[in-house]
């Protein structure tokens, strides 16, 4: 987690995985990233888990996602 000015953003490359494949939640200040890549055959050929607590200024409402092209996730929350 880094401070950008008024906001902390958390960075993940998860260029290895589709867009549907990722998924973001939050919870008590906790903010968790999950991918899984699922083969043809319905076997899971890849995982990525990531984990991180924000700081306690965060608003937790603000969280935003983007992906870029390159395949970086940025988290970004705003401070209070």
């Amino acid at each position: 987690v880094r401070a950008q000015g008024d906001t902390y953003q958390v960075v993940a490359d998860v260029s290895q995985f589709e867009p549907p494949d990722i998924v973001v939640t939050t919870s008590n200040c906790h903010v968790t990233i999950q991918a899984e890549k699922v083969a043809e055959d319905g076997t899971v050929c890849d995982t990525f888990t990531h984990k991180c607590q924000l700081p306690e200024d965060t608003d937790p409402l603000s969280v935003s996602c983007a992906l870029t092209e390159m395949g970086t996730l940025v988290i970004t929350v705003r401070r209070r």
